[in-house]
C-alpha cells in the first residue's frame, strides 16, 4: 500500500507550491508559494501568475531538455543532424544504444525531467500549474473580459507543454485540472489521436479567447509584446497539424488529415495576419541577404516572431538579480579570440547550401529528385557563388565580422595575444592553423596554433542569429574584461539583448506549404517557397524548378526548410517526422505491421529519393599554412608563440597584404575572388575527421535506432509511475523487463 502512492498523481504534490515571478503584484506577499484562490480576484494578482507561466515555459537559449526546445546549439538535437559532428545519442545505436532498463546510457528523459520528486524539475509540474492558473482564474471574480485575457494565455502554454511531450512520446497522459495527490489521480497514456485533439482544441480556445485583444495587428500596448497572441496560437496549431499529418504519425498518408488541416491552416492565415505577423522585411531583402540576418537582433516589435523569448543587457552588479537576462547566443557563437566559444559546422553543411542559382551543389547527392546546379562548387572554397544566406549563416577565414564594444574596451583587454581590430569594428576572422613542426596532420596530430589565438578552430563558423554590428545597431553589451555583466554567475563578453524566435513567420509559410503540396495545391507551395526565397535576395524563378510531382514538391520544401532554419533547431523535427534516419521500414521490436509508412511506398526515403541518413558520417575541415610557398618560414621552437603567426610574418617581410576582410556590405564578386586567391597561395584546405573513429581509426557510422522515432521512459521514470504502460519497442521496468506494449498510433 505505500508503494502505490508512487503513480502518477504522486509526482504533482510538490506542484501545489507556485513559484515567483518577476513582476511585483500584491506586495504584501513576499512570496507566492502560499498563494490561495484569493490572488485570482485580483488582476493585478492573476496577472502575475500568468506571467509566471511564461518564466516556466518560455524557450531559452540552452541545450535541449524537456523544458526547453532545441534552439541550433550543438546538444543532443544538432549532433543528430547535418549541422554539427560528434555522435549524440540518438546516431550510436551501433556501440551505445540507449536502454530503458539501465542507469548508464539511459534513454533521454523529455518526459519527467532530472528529478521526479522535484516540481521544478518535472515537465507534470509546470502542466500542474498551468492548471492551477486556469481553474484559479475561471473561479474567481475577475472581469469575463480579464478572464479571457489571462486564460488564452494559459491554454496556450498548456498546448505548448503538450506538444512538446507529444512529439517524442506519440501518446502522453492527458490532465487536465489539478489532481488530488493521491493514487486515485493515476492517469494512464492516451493516444496520439487523442493527445493531438487535446492540443488543438486548447491551441483554438487560446485563439478565441485572445482575438479581441491581438488580432488588430497584435497587442495595443507595447509593454505585452513578446506575449502569445491569437495569431501565435495558430501558428503552433500549423505546427502541430503538420506533424499529425507527416508519415510519424500518418504511416498510411490518409488524404482527408491533409484536406482539413489545409482548410484550416489557410483560413488561420488570416488571422495570424491580423495580428501583425508577416516576413520581415520581405519588400527589401537588402545587400546579401542582410534583412535576413537583421531579423536575428531586432528588439522592437518584429513581424517575423510569432512566438519570442525576448531577453534584455541589464547589468546586475551584485550578479543575482532577476531582470537580468542575457541572450547567450552570441557570446556562444564568437570566435575564442573575442572571448567567445565558438560553433564549427560540419563539412557535410557546408557542402548542402545551394548554389547562388538557388539549386543544390551537383556533389551533394542526397535529395535525387531535386536538380543540381550547373555551377561548379569547389569545396576548398567553399565561399565561391553561394545561396545569400550562406554568407549570413557561417563565417570562414577572411570576412568581416565586425562588433562593437560599448565603450569598455576591446578584446586585448581580456588577453594581450587578441588583436584589436580597432576595438571590433573592423574584426574580421582569421581561423587557418600551422603546426609546430610543420608536419602535415596527421589522425593523432593535435600540436597546432590558430592565427590571432584562435585554438584548433575549424574551417567553418557558424554566424547565424549573430548580431553583427555591420548589420544592426548592436543590441550587446562587448566586456571583455568580464566586469559588470554576469549571466549564472560568469562573465559575459557579450551580453545580448537579441530575441530568440521560436517559431518564426516563414515556418508559418512553409508548414502551409507542405500540407498544401499534399491537398493538391501544389502550385501553391511553390508560390510560397518563391516568396521565401525572395526575401533572401533572390529573383525571377528564384532557382525553382516546379514540379507536379509530390514527391519532389515535399523535397524542395524540406531542403528550403534545411537552409531557411539552420542553425535553429528545426532540423531534428523534421528528420524524425520523416523518418529521414531509414526511411521507417525497418519496425522496432514488438511494434505491428500497422507502423509500415504504406502510404509513403513503404520507405518515405525512397519516396523522397533522399539518402538515408544512417551509414553515413559527417567530417570536419579546417585551412592550415600552405608550407609550399613559405617554406623558408616553417615553424620552429622560436616561432611557437602567439605572436609569430608565421604566415602574418612571412608576408609582412614580403611586403604582401593580408586581404581586407570581405565585407557583406559590399558587392561580393570581386572580393571573394581576391581571397579565393589569397586560399590558393597561402591556405591549404585540410579535412579533419568529424564523427568519431574506433580506436583503429577506422570510421564509425550514424546508426539512429527504429525504436527512437518513439522514446521510452527511463527507468527512473517508470518507477515513480508503476502504472504508466511502456512504450513498444523498450523495456518495461514495472513488467519484468518485458517489451513496452503501448501503441502511440493505435487509435
Amino acid at each position: 500500500m505505500k508503494n502505490s502512492i508512487k503513480y502518477f498523481g504522486f509526482l504533482l504534490l510538490g506542484a501545489t507550491a507556485l513559484t515567483s515571478c518577476s513582476d511585483k503584484f500584491l506586495e504584501e506577499k513576499q512570496n507566492y508559494d502560499a498563494t490561495g484562490q484569493d490572488v485570482y480576484n485580483y488582476y493585478v494578482g492573476a496577472k502575475g501568475r500568468i506571467n509566471d507561466l511564461y518564466g516556466w515555459c518560455l524557450p531559452n537559449v540552452a541545450d535541449m531538455d524537456w523544458q526547453y526546445p532545441s534552439v541550433g546549439r550543438g546538444d543532443e538535437a544538432g549532433k543528430s543532424t547535418e549541422e554539427y559532428t560528434g555522435f549524440s545519442k540518438f546516431v550510436d545505436g551501433t556501440d551505445n544504444p540507449m536502454q530503458s532498463l539501465t542507469t548508464t546510457n539511459q534513454v533521454l528523459d523529455y518526459f519527467g525531467g532530472a528529478n521526479m520528486d522535484n516540481v521544478q524539475q518535472a515537465v507534470y509540474g509546470a502542466i500542474r500549474n498551468i492548471n492551477n492558473a486556469i481553474e484559479g482564474i475561471n473561479a474567481s471574480t475577475l472581469t469575463q473580459e480579464q478572464k479571457d485575457e489571462l486564460l488564452g494565455q494559459a491554454y496556450f502554454f498548456r498546448a505548448w507543454t503538450y506538444y512538446k511531450l507529444v512529439k517524442w512520446y506519440g501518446g502522453v497522459p492527458i490532465v487536465d485540472k489539478v489532481l488530488e495527490p493521491n493514487s486515485s489521480a493515476f492517469t494512464q497514456r492516451s493516444s496520439a489521436k487523442k493527445c493531438f485533439e487535446f492540443i488543438i482544441n486548447d491551441l483554438e480556445i487560446a485563439a478565441e479567447k485572445l482575438a479581441p485583444f491581438t488580432t488588430n495587428g497584435g497587442w495595443e500596448s507595447s509593454e505585452n509584446y513578446g506575449r502569445v497572441t491569437s495569431g501565435t496560437a495558430l501558428a503552433l496549431k500549423g505546427r502541430v497539424l503538420t506533424l499529425w499529418c507527416s508519415p510519424l504519425f500518418n504511416r498510411a498518408k490518409d488524404p482527408e488529415r491533409f484536406k482539413e488541416a489545409y482548410e484550416e491552416m489557410s483560413a488561420d492565415l488570416h488571422i495570424i495576419d491580423a495580428c501583425g505577423y508577416g516576413l520581415y522585411g520581405e519588400e527589401n531583402p537588402g545587400t546579401n541577404a542582410s534583412t535576413f540576418a537583421e531579423m536575428f537582433a531586432n528588439v522592437n516589435k518584429n513581424p517575423e516572431a510569432v512566438f519570442v523569448t525576448l531577453y534584455n543587457t541589464l547589468v546586475d552588479f551584485s550578479g543575482y538579480a532577476d531582470n537580468v537576462k542575457h541572450n547567450r547566443w552570441e557570446r556562444d557563437i564568437r570566435p575564442g579570440n573575442t572571448g567567445g566559444g565558438g560553433y564549427t559546422a560540419s563539412q557535410m553543411m557546408v557542402d548542402l547550401f545551394p548554389m547562388s542559382d538557388g539549386k543544390a551543389p551537383a556533389s551533394y547527392t542526397a535529395y535525387s529528385k531535386l536538380p543540381s546546379s550547373s555551377i561548379t562548387y569547389e569545396q576548398q572554397y567553399p565561399f565561391m557563388n553561394r545561396d545569400p544566406r550562406f554568407y549570413r549563416t557561417f563565417a570562414f577565414p577572411g570576412v568581416r565580422w565586425a562588433y562593437k564594444t560599448g565603450g569598455y574596451g576591446d578584446a586585448t583587454a581580456m588577453d594581450p595575444h587578441n588583436p584589436s581590430f580597432n576595438k571590433g569594428v573592423d574584426y574580421v576572422l582569421w581561423n587557418y592553423n600551422w603546426f609546430y613542426n610543420g608536419d602535415i596532420l596527421d589522425e593523432n596530430n593535435t600540436s597546432y596554433r590558430g592565427a590571432d589565438n584562435l585554438s584548433k578552430a575549424g574551417g567553418m563558423m557558424v554566424r547565424k542569429k549573430s548580431d553583427d554590428a555591420d548589420v544592426n545597431a548592436a543590441v550587446y553589451d562587448y566586456r571583455p574584461d568580464g566586469q559588470g555583466a554576469k549571466n549564472g554567475g560568469y562573465a559575459v563578453p557579450f551580453c545580448s539583448a537579441a530575441p530568440l524566435m521560436e517559431l518564426r513567420y516563414a515556418e508559418v509559410l512553409l508548414n502551409l506549404a507542405e500540407i498544401a503540396c499534399y491537398a493538391g495545391h501544389i502550385n501553391e507551395s511553390y508560390a510560397i517557397l518563391k516568396r521565401i526565397r525572395q526575401r533572401a535576395g533572390y529573383t525571377g524563378d528564384c532557382g525553382l524548378t516546379v514540379s507536379s510531382d509530390e514527391a519532389t514538391c515535399i523535397s524542395a520544401i524540406l531542403y528550403e526548410r534545411q537552409i531557411e532554419f539552420a542553425y535553429e533547431g528545426k532540423r531534428f523535427d523534421d528528420m524524425r517526422r520523416y523518418m529521414l534516419f531509414d526511411g521507417g521500414a525497418e519496425l522496432p521490436q514488438g511494434a505491428p505491421d500497422s507502423w509500415k509508412p504504406t502510404g509513403w511506398g513503404g520507405n518515405t526515403c525512397n519516396w523522397l529519393g533522399f539518402k538515408p541518413f544512417n551509414n553515413q558520417r559527417r567530417e570536419s575541415f579546417m585551412y592550415q599554412v600552405n608550407w609550399e610557398n613559405t617554406d623558408e618560414y616553417s615553424i620552429t621552437s622560436a616561432r611557437q608563440d602567439y605572436d609569430k603567426d608565421p604566415l602574418l610574418e612571412y608576408l609582412n617581410d614580403n611586403e604582401i597584404t593580408r586581404p581586407a576582410g570581405v565585407d557583406l556590405r559590399k558587392d561580393l564578386t570581386q572580393q571573394l575572388e581576391d581571397l579565393k586567391k589569397f586560399y590558393k597561395n597561402y591556405l591549404v584546405y585540410t579535412q579533419r575527421p568529424g564523427d568519431p573513429r574506433n580506436p583503429d581509426y577506422s570510421p564509425k557510422y550514424i546508426n539512429f535506432l527504429p525504436k527512437y522515432y518513439f522514446l521510452g521512459f527511463q527507468q527512473g521514470v517508470s518507477a515513480h509511475n508503476q502504472g504508466l504502460l511502456q512504450t513498444i519497442g523498450w523495456e518495461d521496468y514495472n513488467n519484468g523487463g518485458a517489451l513496452g506494449t503501448f501503441d502511440p498510433l493505435a487509435e
